[in-house]
């Protein structure tokens, strides 16, 4: 199983796990002709869902929180149109794993690569030495059964054994069914505001320098994920020992409620840090997008002062570029002001352990 990007794209070719591999959401590809897709749904991927031959032009794919895996074989790459939505119109939870997961399954895979494509040589082999006793038809034939082998066995092995090896690290990923409802509204906060800033412009063009979002955002996310699952625990631990009515469970549950409630203000000022990022982000974009439309304007100045040069005495025109440069610089320097209070909240992250 090939490893994705966790972004904006999918590779045309390979199988992909949801949520750990790529971001749940609808895709396009701009050609797909004569290739196709499979969305692995409901629990463990048993209800697979496919589409084949893709016609020629555009195709696009919706590919849900709760898939399973997505497997893909098509010339191009699919690009991320837009996130998934629920039906109530917000952003579903999608699971989180460990950022250190999926190379760590790659590895496994590798090494199983040079195992896998024995089994087509094996074949040929045979056909070979078979061929000295049955003759050419013999040959030919184990040499079309190789060639098939060849195309589909080790993708399929390899796509299993990353299933099997995924399934071994179970304590590396959570679903949102680990977590209860308080969980589930700080860990949407959280993604949310992850969203936000892994999607914004600044953040694409490299202008938020000082943060490496790439690294820092999934680590920030899989730590709180955590907590949020052992405080769903906890909760639901509580709430069992404290239906029994018995006074002296309900004396004892008492300091471990407060300590509960400790952790979750701690985890709840770490998903507020996120969210000053992302606001502050947020206004880098607002201030970047107004720059740019400035600068467009900057950029066509001289044909107004050309068209007031023409109709009216010169110095009229001066003081309109004037302020159009004066407005350009001003927002220049909102721009780098707000770049910089967003490079600080993320600074004001904790450390990722």
């Amino acid at each position: 199983m090939t490893s994705g990007a966790w972004g904006n794209s999918i590779p045309g070719v390979g199988t992909f796990f949801v949520g750990i591999d790529v971001a749940p959401g609808r895709y396009r590809c701009l050609d797909g002709k004569g290739g196709w897709w499979v969305r692995f749904t409901g629990p463990g991927g048993g209800d697979p869902v496919g589409s084949w031959p893709l016609p020629a032009g555009p195709a696009e794919i919706e590919i849900a929180p709760t898939d399973f895996a997505f497997e893909t074989h098509v010339g191009g790459q699919w690009e991320r149109l837009a996130p998934a939505r629920s039906p109530d119109g917000g952003a579903p939870l999608r699971p989180v794993a460990d950022p250190t997961l999926r190379e760590e399954l790659d590895v496994v895979v590798m090494r199983r690569r040079p195992l896998v494509w024995l089994a087509p040589l094996t074949v040929l082999g045979v056909g070979l030495a078979g061929s000295v006793f049955l003759g050419t038809l013999w040959l030919l034939g184990m040499a079309m059964m190789a060639t098939l082998i060849a195309l589909g066995t080790p993708s399929v092995s390899l796509d299993l054994q990353r299933a099997r090896e995924l399934d071994r690290r179970r304590d590396r990923y959570l679903v949102p069914e680990d977590l209860d409802d308080p969980a589930r509204d700080l860990l949407g906060r959280v993604q949310a505001a992850i969203d936000t800033v892994r999607d914004s412009a600044v953040n694409r063009e490299g202008m938020l320098d000082t943060v490496d979002n790439a690294v820092t955002l999934p680590r920030q996310e899989w730590e709180i994920a955590q907590v949020l699952a052992r405080q769903s625990k906890l909760r639901g631990e509580q709430e069992e020992a404290g239906a029994t009515g018995i006074p002296e469970v309900a004396a004892a549950l008492e300091p471990l409620r407060a300590k509960l409630e400790i952790s979750v203000q701690a985890v709840t000022r770490r998903v507020e840090a996120l969210e000053r990022y992302a606001e502050r982000t947020r206004a880098a974009d607002e201030a970047l997008r107004a720059h740019r439309h400035l600068e467009v304007l900057a950029a066509r100045a001289h044909e107004y002062d050309e068209l007031l040069a023409d109709t009216v005495r010169d110095d009229l025109a001066l003081p309109a570029i004037e302020r159009l440069t004066a407005q350009s610089d001003a927002l220049a320097q909102t721009l780098r002001t707000r770049l910089t209070e967003a490079a600080e909240a993320g600074d004001e992250l904790p450390p990722a352990t």
